[in-house]
């Protein structure tokens, strides 16, 4: 049973699933999707075009759903689309996506969003990701899974943060982290890899150990990048998923990655 409270304004186009709550004062706006058993707080506002997927909690104040920052944008149809059971807390603002993007704005699931944190338009962002208060996001970035993004930390557009990767508070990335790594500072260096958070997911001895001898060849040698990555593709670690989507990362990238 929906618990919608008086005072808030609902378009006749939004869909409202069972177990919705709804707080006082907010605005749900047309062709927005929210599924069974959201908490909506007070005085948020859902503007248009957003899926939002069952059992989130949004706190009052958010704002999810605005045109996008982009002076490129036309009015065409674009979207926000947010996971299951995602946390999104006082102030956060996510902006829909551009044509010239993606069309379209993703939170994965599981995702914690802190007080005033901001995606701007077609950011990916990945499965259970943790942006820390005030962490700020420019149009296009993407976030793989399980990223941890400190407070106050600004993201390049363009840029992408690697899964398990730590970027520290108060710093500023414009180019790519690799995953698994510690990454702090304006602009973001790296400090090696993130080994408490990869204990916290229980990788496994043998797996930090191949990602140790790859980060030592990759970033820390004074090699090319490209007679690393051969080295590494040549080593037995090649053949660990980890150390290959690390590998895959750091080929993919258009920006570059911070080296020592």
């Amino acid at each position: 049973m929906t618990d919608i409270h008086p005072t808030a304004i609902i378009d006749s186009s939004a869909e409202i699933a069972e177990g919705v709550r709804i707080g006082a004062y907010s605005q749900i706006g047309p062709n927005v999707k929210i599924g069974p058993n959201c908490v909506i707080g007070s005085h948020v506002v859902i503007h248009s075009h957003t899926i939002i997927g069952q059992r989130c909690h949004i706190f009052p104040f958010a704002s999810i759903g605005a045109i996008p920052q982009d002076l490129k944008f036309k009015g065409e149809e674009s979207w926000v689309r947010i996971g299951d059971n995602c946390v999104i807390r006082e102030f956060v603002t996510i902006h829909r996506g551009t044509s010239l993007g993606r069309g379209i704005t993703e939170v994965g699931e599981g995702s914690f969003l802190m007080a005033y944190a901001h995606i701007a338009h077609d950011c990916k962002i990945g499965n259970h990701v943790i942006m820390a208060n005030v962490a700020t996001l420019g149009g296009h970035v993407e976030i793989e899974d399980y990223a941890i993004i400190g407070g106050v930390t600004t993201i390049h557009q363009f840029v992408r943060i690697g899964e398990y990767a730590i970027l520290g508070g108060m710093s500023a990335t414009v180019k790519d982290i690799p995953p698994y790594v510690m990454a702090s500072g304006n602009r973001a260096k790296l400090y090696g890899l993130n080994l408490v958070g990869l204990k916290r997911h229980n990788f496994k001895e043998e797996v930090i150990s191949a990602l140790k001898k790859a980060y030592r060849i990759l970033i820390r040698s004074q090699k090319t990048l490209r007679v690393a990555l051969e080295e590494v593709k040549s080593d037995s670690i090649f053949s660990i998923p980890e150390v290959a989507h690390f590998v895959k990362f750091i080929e993919d990238s258009k920006r570059g990655i911070p080296r020592r």
